[in-house]
């Protein structure tokens, strides 16, 4: 198994990179160098969340051997000093209580991984995050979300956007370096190029520590206070209210800007011709626009209208480059409002149903709206209506409870051992004792699932917070590919500067960083390409001991919603059971989803009553013919020639007018005056509704006057 368990993790670690990639990101119509940049920066985090406690066993194996030959060495010295020895008081007298007890037999484990390894690995891994997080994802940021129409016009942008994120970073690297210069122990002279490489790490992990104290400190109490509220289904349904009702004003914010710019951009089409210089650019931010408009703005373009040279009313190319951004940044946040609310209508239909399931007594879990799809087999056999009822209604609740219950208890085991994991005598972290109890006995895979267990949980609190900030409507993830590619890359930037100094947090809770326990231990392969901390003691001895502390007030100020307050109070609405802003806008949401639920009961009626329509006269058409055919025969057998002609000219026009009138039955359906105004999936509507813009018939503005009757 030498070996194999870094393969396995290598080869699973990508797939799950590319899983989230896929769930946040679009692989058909963003760039293929966004794509590659975020997946890459993903998938670099994560391995070295995964692969760290196979480092950590694998260097408590090499502990036991070391120790093994430190007992060999002393058992064979010691006797012969003894021996050698004169007088009443030898000199090896006093050093024969202090001896070490006999370490047990090591046992490799099961992961190990052959000395050497880890090292070159961890270095590859380390410095291409650093490059990514601090050189070519800002560039590429920029890059994707330049408006420019040329390569050279968007790197020219993407340079001098990045130019505060790289002065930030050299201001740092320059302070750090100015301390070391004018302290008396370390001139400046003698600082080799390992010191200096320990100082650019140091400056990484210092801002990368800042910003985790945050996120971590908000994590540990928002995800077991979230598990906790999902087992209350008022207080869920509350939320779903209240984020319809905020997402609605997005939403139509979304659409109007859209409509602004998609103006704007047929004025500027309309003026500049298909023979004007700019008309190039013009036409690649047609492409940018959706269909729709597209079409429109074509018919309305005379291509053999010259341009006027003597005019000065066209706008320049910074202007259309300034165009371009504004489109790209409009199409994008109205597609992601627009399937944000489908989901979100969704997600309050279901809670709805499930408050009236509660008090059924048969036990069946009854939808509201029926899928347009037939149910599978593990619907059909496993999940049925009574398994589903006693899921959703009786044990969901229950089991989000329990698993909020086990995290507080992690949470809580996180800031104890974060204010108390500089103490080795006694031992106060408990993530420490645990991981030397069962380093004691050499029991690998408990280390392991110890290790891996704890970092997954510090990185489920990190991670977790990055996925659900939001600032503004530039840095945003959004599920079902709705992430553009600014957000996409800017969470890779975060990780990749989160989790290395996320890791060392780690090592030192479970007291593996000589540099924080001052233990002379083996130090992990990890931790000895970070470098010796004692360039920069007052980081080392200071703030990386110290400043985890602050993560007690921040786990107070987030259980009393500081935050959320001090936001309502500038006016960003957030939900709050005791605000009455918050009652207003739950309000608002409970009739905008009770107005959606009318409309697909509706659309849900229309086709049941066309269905009854076709399955009642559909086989009168097709058995027609038939019968018809039948009636001309006996006419061709019982009448004479001349008779015959008659009857058989009688009979088929008879056959046409009943064959029309049934065509016309057939044909005809059920009024709805809202048909056009939701359909199934709901997002034809929207772009129904886009398709006019600002030209819309009469017949769909009739149509929605009747949305509240």
């Amino acid at each position: 198994m030498s070996g194999a368990a870094l393969g396995l993790e290598i080869v699973l670690v990508f797939f799950l990179a590319l899983f989230l990639l896929h769930r946040y990101g679009d692989f058909r119509k963003q760039q293929r160098m966004v794509l590659f940049g975020t997946l890459l920066a993903w998938y670099l985090c994560f391995l070295i969340v995964f692969i760290l406690p196979l480092d950590v066993s694998t260097t408590i194996y090499r502990q036991c051997i070391e120790d093994h030959e430190e007992h060999l060495t002393v058992s064979t010295v010691s006797p012969t000093n003894r021996t050698g020895s004169s007088g009443p008081n030898p000199p090896n007298a006093s050093m024969a209580p202090t001896r070490r007890p006999i370490p047990s037999p090591c046992h490799r484990p099961w992961s190990y991984i052959p000395e050497g390894i880890m090292p070159v690995f961890w270095r590859v891994v380390y410095w291409t995050s650093q490059c990514l997080t601090w050189l070519l994802l800002p560039f590429m940021q920029s890059y994707a979300r330049s408006g420019g129409f040329s390569i050279t016009g968007k790197i020219k942008t993407a340079l001098i956007e990045n130019a505060i994120y790289y002065g930030t970073y050299l201001l740092i690297f320059g302070s750090l370096l100015i301390y070391v210069a004018v302290h008396p122990d370390w001139p400046l002279s003698h600082l080799s190029w390992y010191e200096l490489q320990t100082i650019g790490i140091t400056a990484a992990n210092t801002w990368g520590l800042f910003l985790l104290v945050l996120l971590l400190g908000y994590g540990l109490v928002e995800i077991p206070r979230s598990y906790w509220n999902a087992s209350r289904h008022g207080h869920l349904l509350m939320k779903t209210y209240f984020k319809a009702s905020k997402l609605m004003t997005e939403k139509a914010d979304a659409e109007e800007n859209l409509e602004d710019v998609m103006e704007e951009v047929r004025k500027v089409s309309e003026s500049i011709k298909y023979n004007h210089p700019l008309r190039k650019c013009i036409d690649t931010i047609l492409r940018k626009c959706p269909v729709d408009y597209q079409e429109k703005m074509g018919r309305n373009m005379d291509d053999y209208e010259d341009f006027d040279d003597k005019q000065n009313s066209y706008p320049t190319e910074k202007s259309l480059v300034k165009l371009h951004k504004q489109v790209i940044y409009a199409v994008q946040r109205h597609n992601r409002t627009r399937v944000q609310w489908q989901i979100l209508l969704q997600q309050a239909v279901h809670l709805e149903d499930v408050a009236k399931n509660e008090t059924s007594l048969s036990h069946q879990f009854v939808h509201s709206f029926q899928s347009a799809e037939p149910p599978g087999r593990f619907s059909r056999y496993v999940y049925t209506p009574t398994v589903e009822w006693y899921w959703e209604c009786l044990l969901k609740r229950w089991f989000y409870r329990l698993v909020s219950v086990v995290l507080t208890l992690f949470s809580v085991a996180v800031v104890w051992s974060e204010c108390t994991f500089f103490s080795t005598r006694p031992v106060l972290s408990l993530f420490a004792v645990f991981i030397q109890l069962a380093e004691s006995d050499y029991n690998y895979l408990y280390i392991e699932m110890a290790c891996f267990i704890t970092i997954f949980f510090l990185c489920t609190c990190v991670y977790s917070t990055v996925f659900r900030i939001r600032v503004f409507n530039y840095y945003y993830l959004a599920s079902h590919h709705q992430t553009d590619a600014y957000s996409l890359q800017f969470s890779g930037m975060l990780f990749c500067r989160l989790t290395p100094p996320l890791c060392l947090n780690f090592l030192g809770l479970i007291h593996m960083d000589s540099a924080i326990s001052h233990r002379q231990k083996l130090p992990t392969a990890y931790t000895s390409i970070m470098g010796s901390m004692r360039v920069l003691s007052f980081i080392a001895n200071g703030f990386y001991i110290y400043y985890p502390m602050l993560i007690v007030i921040l786990c107070i100020a987030t259980y009393f919603s500081l935050g959320t307050r001090c936001l309502n109070l500038l006016g960003f609405q957030q939900f709050m059971d005791d605000s009455e802003m918050t009652s207003d806008l739950i309000d608002e949401g409970k009739e905008l989803i009770r107005r959606e639920r009318r409309k697909r009961q509706r659309i849900e009626d229309g086709e049941n009553r066309r269905r009854e329509w076709k399955e009642r006269y559909g086989n009168q058409r097709e058995d027609f013919g038939p019968r018809n055919r039948s009636s001309h025969e006996m006419t061709e057998t019982n009448y004479s020639e001349s008779s015959r002609d008659r009857q058989v000219k009688y009979s088929r026009s008879a056959g046409r007018t009943e064959r029309d009138c049934i065509e016309l039955l057939q044909d005809a359906e059920p009024l709805d005056f809202n048909a056009d105004s939701l359909t199934d999936d709901g997002l034809e509507a929207e772009a129904s509704r886009h398709a006019g813009g600002r030209y819309l018939s009469m017949s769909s503005s009739r149509n929605r006057i009747f949305d509240d009757v």
